[in-house]
């Protein structure tokens, strides 16, 4: 049994605990949570019947052989500070999306874990969705032929409420814009399916919101197998979230994947045709239901097994940092106005640094 200790009880933090306490995760549970708000720490600690506390090394000084594996859940531009510091407890760490806001953050969190012997996992649940795992099953089968063309779309809705629950959402220093924080899924899952991104060009603007980063943004992307692609992020969809989807365009096939989070077969085609395919959209259309979401559970388990087992999970540190990486391209392009190289030193990227 792996013991969780989770640090930040805010948005995300329940579908973790859920997860943890009711038996959707193989051999885990939740021992004890953390957040430095004193009224929250509280409330979250009572209603999954655990110890609570507002200090993480008290926590862990209190409780560190009662605990297992740490779950960094707190803001954006905290990731970096929290898992350095509870990397020194030589303990498996999982951290939210995005694992970082600056690049030298993330090589930081890396090297602090490699440095102590803690595994480094960055979440990243929407790969586990069973439709994506279905399209991934034929880019390895090699069924698309030639990639072509590589979309995802985010339209959701982000009113000015949701940016004011908290002091940090929206800006530059902690949080980000669309393409940090919403759409950085969606740009995780093109990045993997695609394959490495060679370039980038982005437009952004801030539509409907007062905030310091982007409601709004537009990429294109130059695959380095040839491949183009596009990134279309919004939070200013109104009045309610539209969808989140992705679309795979091959010399022989396309796929289709929509809904809300990536988790819907809208589309599966290709040129030749098996008997399975005719039912892979019945199957594979919708994940199983699940009150704390499909894809947290399935991640979960993959890093249990991955800690058990002593074997990779599908993501860990280096892999994280691969979708930080595009962003922080996506912004330097923004900021800059040109193509930028993917592979480059950010000069004018704002993400990570005080507005």
């Amino acid at each position: 049994m792996l013991r969780f200790a989770l640090i930040g009880c805010g948005r995300i933090a329940p579908k973790h605990a859920g997860n943890l306490t009711e038996g959707l995760i193989k051999d885990a549970g939740l021992v004890a949570v953390c957040d430095n708000k004193p009224e929250r720490a509280k409330a979250f600690g009572e209603k999954y019947k655990v110890p609570y506390f507002t200090d993480m090394h008290q926590m862990m000084k209190e409780m560190g052989e009662k605990i297992d594996v740490i779950s960094i859940l707190t803001p954006s531009g905290d990731h970096a500070a929290h898992t350095v510091a509870m990397a020194n407890y030589g303990k498996p760490i999982i951290v939210e999306k995005p694992m970082a806001l600056t690049l030298e953050d993330a090589d930081r969190m890396i090297a602090a874990c490699d440095k102590n012997g803690s595994r480094l996992f960055v979440v990243k649940q929407n790969r586990f969705n069973l439709p994506v795992q279905k399209m991934f099953e034929a880019l390895e089968q090699g069924r698309f032929g030639k990639l072509v063309l590589g979309t995802v779309r985010v339209r959701w809705c982000r009113t000015q409420e949701y940016y004011d629950q908290d002091p940090w959402r929206g800006t530059w220093e902690h949080d980000g814009g669309v393409f940090a924080n919403q759409a950085i899924h969606h740009v995780d899952l093109l990045n993997w399916v695609m394959g490495d991104v060679e370039s980038v060009f982005a437009k952004s603007t801030r539509a409907l919101v007062n905030i310091e980063a982007e409601d709004t943004g537009v990429v294109i992307l130059k695959f380095k197998n040839g491949a183009l692609g596009v990134i279309e992020a919004t939070t200013a969809t109104r009045p309610k979230d539209l969808e989140g989807s992705i679309s795979v365009l091959g010399e022989n096939g396309t796929v289709e994947i929509g809904g809300f989070a990536v988790n819907e077969m809208k589309i599966w085609n290709f040129v030749n045709s098996t008997e399975e395919d005719k039912k892979v959209v019945d199957t594979y259309r919708v994940n199983p239901p699940n009150v704390y979401g499909f894809g947290h559970t399935e991640y979960l388990n993959d890093v249990v097994r991955a800690i058990q087992t002593g074997k990779n999970a599908l993501v860990q540190g280096l892999e994280g940092r691969k979708s930080l990486e595009l962003v922080t391209a996506i912004y330097e392009s923004i900021e800059t106005g040109k193509e930028v190289q993917v592979r480059f030193s950010p000069k004018q990227c704002r993400l990570g640094l005080k507005g």
